[in-house]
């Protein structure tokens, strides 16, 4: 094969144009291509390690902060809480002093009742004394045919009135104690 033989020639050209094309290639990517891709990778190392520690940095901002809104969400709690438990006191206080006013004003017209019902059994004790004592005085007259003097009526059914109460309230401290007790006091 005649290219083989003609091998022998052409090998040291070959050779040569090979070692100027390698050369030509080595100092083009080495000098030339090579320092740049080692900056761009030096470069996007340190853009790495930057945006890492701006990550760092805004991780611990980021926690400083919700730290910050938690204690200001706990004292926003703690003051609901207060004004909460303030607002349940003073209506508790408010509702006291409605309460106290209402049973101010309940006790003020018990009371003003038990003024009416006190007037209104001295004014029927009065009446029942002036017509016992009209009904004494007339049935004097019929059964026995004396007058007597309207004053003196009035006296006796008075004093007569007076020992019945005195019997009740005798009568009342009776039924309450026991009956060696109702002997000692019947004597």
């Amino acid at each position: 094969m005649p290219q083989i033989t003609q091998l022998s020639m052409v090998f040291a050209s070959q050779v040569f144009w090979l070692a100027v094309i390698f050369g030509l290639i080595f100092f083009v990517i080495g000098r030339r291509i090579a320092p740049k891709i080692r900056s761009t990778v030096a470069a996007r190392d340190d853009k790495i390690a930057d945006d890492l520690a701006k990550a760092q940095a805004a991780r611990v901002a980021a926690d400083e902060t919700e730290a910050a809104w938690r204690a200001r969400m706990d004292a926003a709690r703690a003051d609901a809480t207060r004004l909460a438990q303030e607002a349940r006191q003073e209506s508790a206080r408010q509702t006291e002093a409605r309460v106290k006013a209402a049973l101010g004003e309940i006790d003020a017209r018990v009371e003003e009742a038990r003024v009416r019902i006190w007037t209104s059994v001295q004014a029927a004790r009065a009446e029942i004394e002036a017509v016992a004592a009209d009904a004494a005085q007339q049935m004097v007259e019929q059964l026995i045919g004396i007058k007597v003097d309207p004053d003196e009526a009035a006296k006796a059914v008075a004093t007569e009135l007076r020992a019945l109460r005195q019997g009740e309230g005798r009568q009342a401290v009776v039924q309450e104690r026991k009956p060696e007790q109702v002997a000692s006091l019947v004597r």
